[in-house]
């Protein structure tokens, strides 16, 4: 696997603005791995997985082992849509409607419990 790069994401519209660390997936080898075999993360972590433009993005939990909240981005960094508590292990297909650019993985109940929603706008540095 290639090196990945690291950066941050500040929920600046959500309750007391979290800020996360991030790895980011820009390679299709990382956009295939993602966070598959990892048996836990940290809770102010996640993968923030990038394209150079807005696309239907779907995505698996093939041999992901943590279950996780998915949040899609469009290409001006506001949140387009969110799945809440996607199942460990699952090879169901996951989608939203709306084009995204990105797709921010945080654990499971990440979203919900810091006020975060579609709507919001992130801050990316990385």
């Amino acid at each position: 696997m290639p090196p990945i790069d690291h950066g941050w994401v500040s929920f600046v519209d959500a309750p007391g603005a979290p800020r996360i660390a991030i790895e980011i997936a820009t390679t299709p080898a990382w956009h295939e791995r993602g966070l598959m075999y990892r048996t836990s993360m940290p809770e102010d972590q996640g993968m923030l997985f990038s394209w150079p433009s807005e696309g239907i993005r779907s995505f698996w939990m093939h041999n992901t082992c943590i279950p996780l909240d998915m949040l899609y981005l469009g290409q001006d960094d506001t949140i387009v849509g969110v799945l809440e508590e996607v199942p460990a292990m699952d090879d169901t297909p996951r989608a939203v409607p709306c084009p995204a650019a990105h797709v921010l993985e945080v654990n499971a109940g990440y979203t919900r419990a810091h006020g975060i929603a579609p709507g919001q706008k992130l801050k990316i540095e990385g």
